[in-house]
């Protein structure tokens, strides 16, 4: 079963992801680790992996840093919280599981969570299908479980909780180029010929930062790592957020993608749920669909382009004179993202070696970098770099 047919299941018999078994032995007071934890540990990248990571193992009182590439933290976890009077999540948007992935993530029973999210309501949310204009359901594109943060985001999130406890360890505007695991210590070096060095890696790279060459390994990954790195499709990604004088659109608006391997589009209410009175559109595009965008010339024609679809979807110029203001965001101009994420479609056991550590040495965590059933999210992020830290210290 592919992941998009997993997501899909689920959201139709209306339950959760499974947790993986690692979790639960996984805590501050109750972890199955062996008479010599690592002494220190680098981890690059400080979004929701790295920053998950980093956590657990200030938990257990190990030595770490993270070396982060860009000037900031969060990753793909990015938001604006300037654009309208709640904050717009420009990467990772939605739960997918059940709240209580927030306290799996803390990993702390004594922490207060105060993260408010709604669900969606299937009697009465609907949406549109732009393609047949007819009315369609939350189950029809498998959004029954999925819920939206409520004056917060998963960035928010991350910044109450999670940041406290790494927030000094991170070294900032550290791209890495090499890492060199040849020896009884690793040592990892960065574009200005800094070196750090560390008994044990974690690597939260993005998948496409890795398939560009960008960082050299010494020696070169086994060939069932670096085939599974060259073969995966990453999604290309484009969101957008539009704000309305009055609300002319569902829930949802969803289109079709042919074939269905190359993408998907969905517009759908940003304000859903949030205290305001503010009328904000967002759009969700990946693969080919976010390309539709990307490749247009300017700001303004994408803009332009956005409103005539939605003009047409209603029959009316209904978008465009009720259109106040908008703000983009291009995944794949990011330096080091480069797109959005691996694709629904790909290969379970690819994704499956994407995640399997190296030499007892290296190991992997991040959105992609799983077990092979359930790849980018926030949720499978943090669930792998628990997989990540516990195995290191077992």
């Amino acid at each position: 079963m592919k992941r998009n047919e997993f997501l899909k299941m689920c959201g139709l018999l209306g339950i959760s992801l499974p947790l993986q078994s690692v979790l639960s032995s996984c805590s501050s007071s109750n972890i199955n680790s062996n008479n010599n934890p690592p002494e220190s540990v680098i981890i690059i990248g400080a979004g929701a992996a790295g920053m998950a990571a980093g956590h657990l193992l200030a938990q257990q009182g190990i030595n770490f840093q993270i070396l982060e590439a860009t000037s900031s933290y969060g990753g793909r976890m990015k938001h604006n919280t300037s654009f309208v009077d709640f904050p717009i999540p420009l990467g990772a948007e939605w739960l997918h599981v059940n709240p209580s992935i927030f306290s799996e993530i803390i990993n702390d029973n004594s922490a207060n969570i105060d993260i408010t999210t709604v669900g969606y309501n299937s009697s009465l949310d609907f949406g549109i299908d732009a393609n047949s204009g007819e009315q369609i359901t939350l189950s029809d594109i498998g959004l029954v479980i999925d819920r939206k943060f409520v004056d917060s985001t998963w960035l928010s999130f991350f910044e109450t909780y999670v940041l406290p406890s790494v927030a000094s360890k991170i070294i900032y505007n550290s791209p890495i180029t090499n890492i060199d695991y040849s020896g009884d210590e690793i040592v990892v070096t960065d574009t200005d010929g800094q070196e750090y060095s560390a008994e044990k890696l974690i690597v939260t790279i993005p998948l496409r930062i890795l398939q560009n060459g960008s960082v050299n390994f010494n020696p070169q990954l086994p060939n069932n790592k670096q085939n599974a790195i060259n073969d995966a499709t990453v999604w290309s990604g484009f969101k957008a957020f539009i704000e309305f004088s009055n609300k002319f659109y569902p829930t949802f608006i969803s289109y079709t993608t042919t074939p269905e391997t190359a993408g998907q589009k969905l517009y759908y209410d940003a304000s859903y749920g949030q205290n305001t009175i503010q009328n904000v559109l967002g759009l969700f595009s990946v693969g080919t669909e976010a390309e539709t965008y990307i490749n247009l010339n300017s700001d303004s024609e994408r803009i332009d382009f956005m409103l005539n679809e939605l003009n047409a979807v209603f029959n009316s110029n209904i978008a465009s004179s009720s259109y106040i203001q908008h703000t983009f965001q291009n995944w794949n101009a990011e330096p080091y993202a480069n797109g959005a994420y691996v694709y629904d479609y790909e290969s379970s056991n690819r994704v499956y070696r994407l995640g399997q550590s190296v030499n007892n040495k290296v190991y992997f965590a991040g959105d992609v970098y799983t077990t092979g059933n359930d790849w980018g999210s926030v949720h499978a992020a943090a669930r792998s770099a628990k997989r990540a830290v516990q195995e290191m210290i077992s």
